[in-house]
């Protein structure tokens, strides 16, 4: 059950977020929670709640997409008219069902991620939802298939839409290859751009281990986006931040 307004304050006081999940930047908890149950909770799709709710049983559940931003995919997909997408990362799939549930019916989703068993975890769900038809999940690392469809040719602008919440050390090594893959005009996400607000910690700052390992990663790819003339890119803060890259050519 969601917190209060004023128990979600004293969380704060206390430095504890409480939301299962929760990857807010804002100011306060209390911020973050009128956010959620007035705009996004009352909203959320009733399959996306179940499965938001299997995740956060789940011992990795910080792992998953705020429900915020699953709110900020659903619509922006709808906005650009998405049918054909990609996802690298998916852990149980409330990004991906919040994906699939935008798509028009014959709408199409390239899932991938090392652990299918994850995904499974959410699969149920997302069969009641009517929507597991949408989805080709491949189970492994994402480059190798990455790499084939660029040798294959015939993928080359094709997808609308690509969402990356995956490796954080391999995020260029991703964007080298789906800048030809996604359409001009097509949009890539890069979730974690924010990286728990570390990319402006002092050198010195007391971080978790994996935080810090990965925030060099996250700076230099929002140094090489930043430069990138191929796209034009709008920076959110939104979950854990987000960076939308929309090609130009």
């Amino acid at each position: 059950m969601a917190q209060t307004a004023s128990a979600a304050t004293e969380n704060h006081a206390g430095g504890q977020h409480q939301e299962v999940g929760h990857k807010s930047l804002l100011q306060s908890d209390a911020l973050y929670q009128y956010i959620l149950e007035t705009s996004v909770y009352p909203r959320e799709p009733e399959p996306m709640k179940e499965l938001r709710e299997i995740t956060a049983k789940h011992p990795w559940n910080l792992m998953t997409t705020s429900a915020d931003e699953g709110q900020f995919l659903n619509m922006l997909l709808k906005l650009i008219n998405a049918k054909n997408t990609m996802e690298i990362g998916v852990y149980t799939g409330y990004s991906l069902l919040a994906t699939a549930l935008a798509l028009p019916d014959d709408g199409k989703i390239l899932a991938m991620d090392i652990n299918k068993e994850n995904y499974e975890l959410g699969l149920p769900v997302i069969e009641k939802a009517g929507v597991a038809h949408k989805i080709d999940f491949k189970e492994g690392p994402a480059l190798p298939v990455l790499d084939q469809m660029i040798e294959d040719g015939k993928y080359h602008g094709s997808f609308d839409f690509i969402f990356v919440d995956a490796d954080k050390d391999n995020y260029l090594n991703y964007h080298k290859r789906l800048i030809d893959l996604v359409k001009v005009g097509g949009v890539i996400g890069y979730d974690n751009t924010l990286w728990n607000g570390s990319v402006v910690a002092p050198p010195d700052a007391p971080l978790r281990k994996y935080i810090r390992y990965y925030r060099d990663f996250v700076l230099e790819l929002n140094k090489a986006l930043a430069a990138d003339p191929r796209i034009e890119i709008c920076q959110l803060p939104v979950g854990d931040g987000i960076t939308l890259c929309r090609r130009l050519t």
